[in-house]
């Protein structure tokens, strides 16, 4: 078994047992909020659990010992999924999605649940609050998982610096959702010339932080990291975190449902501004940008509407364009853990991660 493998494994089963753990005290107050848990497990099920391989990678960088306790990198990696459960949760409701990873969305969820009881009021209204009230509670126990592992430390300035990069990225994650959502509403009022400046603004908050850089510094810290690691994971994990994001963007227009679970050209009908449409905008004619413009954001797009926006996309030269980004993003990564100071383990491990985020099939 590879230490990857390994330190996945042990987040489950930290995921698990402190649901198991949240059963029993939710239980405690009422029997009516066993579906809290249920959509949880849900959500925290399985996946390729990039956010703590790179948690776990980045302590190793940082000086992590694979042969001593790993309770707090572990419990960092699970507080990690749990934080990310709670963005996927709060995204949907934001972005009015149906599903997530082929399920149906957390406030869908609820949303049967109400229609299915026959309760009074509103269905939508009820899954929406519920769905809020999950992500909140989903936010605060990714804390407190957080705060029990680095307790563990006897370096306490390890744990501070840990808790210092968890706190920044909370920040930072919540900016760039409202980042998106403000491109989504107030694009007219920006002029051409800045959509793409705007969209790569977003893709470095909302998601290329969290999803790469700030896990690895988590770790890092962790391990006790000097000022020099610290910078060479940071060179390294935002361009590839915008990698990531590049092509989940891609995933988002041009995926296969079966692998994304979520329906294709679901970023079109949810009104995405990202750097693809931003590229495409700047290649089209002005009619042809007119007609991206009228369609994108519509929620009842057909099928066929979709592949022309598709077909659009792809004609413009706009996905060549996001595919060259991905692949010079994925180059300065590399390019910045070769100067990088840490193990040829360690190098090895982030190299083969960044083959496994950047290349996913579109």
């Amino acid at each position: 078994m590879t230490e990857s493998t390994r330190i996945v494994d042990r987040v489950q089963t930290s995921i698990d047992r402190i649901l198991d753990d949240q059963a029993a005290l939710l239980a405690e107050v009422s029997p009516d909020l066993a579906p809290f848990v249920d959509a949880s497990r849900e959500l925290l099920a399985g996946g390729k659990r990039f956010r703590a391989q790179f948690c776990y990678w980045g302590w190793r960088a940082g000086g992590g010992d694979p042969g001593s306790e790993l309770q707090a990198v572990a419990s960092a990696a699970t507080a990690l999924e749990f934080f990310h459960a709670a963005a996927l949760v709060h995204d949907d409701i934001i972005d009015n999605s149906d599903t997530r990873r082929g399920k149906p969305a957390a406030h869908r969820r609820f949303k049967a649940m109400h229609a299915a009881e026959g309760w009074s009021g509103d269905a939508s209204s009820f899954g929406r609050s519920s769905a809020i009230l999950l992500g909140d509670l989903l936010l605060g126990w990714s804390d407190e998982i957080l705060d029990d592992g680095i307790q563990s430390l006897r370096d306490v300035s390890a744990a501070r610096a840990a808790r210092r990069e968890f706190n920044r990225m909370r920040t930072e994650v919540t900016a760039g959702q409202y980042l998106d959502v403000l491109e989504e509403h107030s694009w007219r009022s920006w002029a051409d010339d800045l959509h793409l400046e705007r969209a790569q603004r977003v893709i470095v908050y909302k998601s290329a932080k969290y999803s790469v850089e700030a896990p690895l510094l988590i770790g890092a810290m962790l391990g006790g990291g000097s000022l020099g690691v610290a910078e060479g994971l940071r060179g390294f994990g935002l361009p590839l975190g915008i990698a990531y994001q590049l092509r989940d963007d891609l995933l988002g227009v041009f995926g296969d449902p079966t692998e994304t679970g979520k329906p294709s050209g679901d970023d079109l009908r949810e009104g995405k501004r990202t750097v693809l449409v931003a590229q495409a905008r700047r290649r089209l004619s002005a009619p042809s940008a007119r007609l991206l413009d009228e369609l994108l954001g519509d929620p009842e797009l057909s099928d066929e509407q979709v592949r022309t926006l598709q077909s659009t996309l792809r004609q413009s030269g706009a996905v060549e364009d996001v595919e060259r980004a991905i692949a010079r993003n994925a180059d300065r990564a590399r390019a910045s853990l070769a100067d990088c100071e840490i193990d040829a383990v360690t190098r090895g491990q982030l190299l083969a991660l960044v083959e496994a985020v950047t290349q996913r099939v579109v």
